[in-house]
């Protein structure tokens, strides 16, 4: 017989030894690092970005890095290192710290002048120490049920490089991956003006251990910038290019625009709204990883202070919704 006065287990221990599974999983990946470019202009979003750097921008509640930096969290790397044009660094530093606080490590590096995305790996070659990488573009935001699958399936590859292929209504605009009949990758154009395919090339990259190595291997373009489609297609070339393609359910979003950055924001906060669940939250993401454990959560929300945020973070805690079905970053 049940006795009706006895206390619930708190639900947040479920999520916990969620996390500690989780944890484990992680640890028994290949070792990988996170490179998160928050670098460039911003021009394109002017006079927004006139004093501050775009990934700075608040997409509905939370900056635009947020939402980069928690899908490297979920992809199981825990040492990321944010590139920065030189202004903004600073900036960057005072928002996220060293990453203690979400379990994670968080190095800072700067980018003098924008000379395209392959530049990364580049600044980032000593830092990388011959590791494998994920490089994520600060603009660029992920959504839906199962990404977190998607992503840690890339990361056990150790040889190699994936990519993630999205469709599009004008692929023209993009990098654009191309399959032949049998569905297997066989070319990548950087905005081709006769597209064979609607997948485009999204701001996401896993690479193995050469990826700086390679990156130097690749002449600068027209524009005079070092493309990201010029590495992939030196992997496609050795047949070690992966494709990962996100169906309907998922959403990319790329908010470098104006208008895309309206967009992004609206989506977010419909999301939120509906579900009354966080989108890119970092504190959240951590714990239920497993980075953090439920006392954290709690000191970080004393530390904010009075706020929606640190409300949710609280009521977090007590959820009764199972675990498995809230881990979309």
């Amino acid at each position: 017989m049940t006795d009706s006065n006895a206390q619930a287990p708190n639900p947040s221990w479920q999520v916990e030894n969620l996390g500690r599974d989780v944890r484990s999983y992680v640890a028994g990946l290949p070792p990988r690092k996170g490179i998160l470019l928050a670098g460039g202009a911003g021009t394109r979003l002017n006079p927004l970005t006139k004093v501050t750097s775009k990934q700075l921008l608040p997409v509905y509640d939370k900056p635009m890095v947020y939402y980069p930096l928690t899908t490297l969290m979920i992809s199981g790397i825990r040492e990321i290192l944010v590139i920065s044009s030189p202004e903004p660094a600073h900036t960057f530093k005072d928002l996220l710290g060293d990453g203690s606080e979400w379990g994670i490590k968080i190095d800072y590096a700067v980018q003098e002048k924008p000379a395209g995305i392959a530049q990364a790996l580049l600044i980032a070659e000593s830092w990388l120490d011959n590791q494998a990488c994920c490089l994520i573009l600060g603009d660029n935001i992920f959504f839906g049920d199962g990404l977190r699958t998607i992503l840690l399936n890339a990361a056990t590859r150790s040889v190699g490089a994936t990519v993630f292929g999205y469709w599009v209504r004008d692929p023209q605009r993009y990098g654009v991956i191309e399959f032949d009949a049998a569905g297997r990758v066989n070319a990548i154009r950087e905005k081709p003006t006769d597209p064979k395919s609607n997948y485009a090339a999204v701001g996401l990259y896993f690479y193995d251990h050469r990826a700086s190595s390679l990156a130097r291997n690749i002449k600068p373009s027209s524009r005079g910038e070092l493309e990201i489609t010029d590495l992939n297609r030196l992997y496609l070339e050795e047949g070690n290019l992966q494709v990962e393609r996100l169906g309907r359910g998922f959403a990319w979003l790329d908010a470098g625009t104006h208008e895309s950055l309206l967009q992004a924001g609206n989506f977010v906060q419909m999301i939120e709204e509906r579900q009354g669940l966080k989108v890119a939250c970092p504190e959240e993401v951590a714990w239920r990883m497993g980075y953090i454990d439920s006392d954290q959560i709690r000191r970080i929300a004393k530390a904010s202070g009075p706020s929606q945020y640190a409300d949710y973070l609280l009521r977090m805690l007590d959820e009764s919704l199972p675990p498995s079905v809230l881990v979309t970053a």
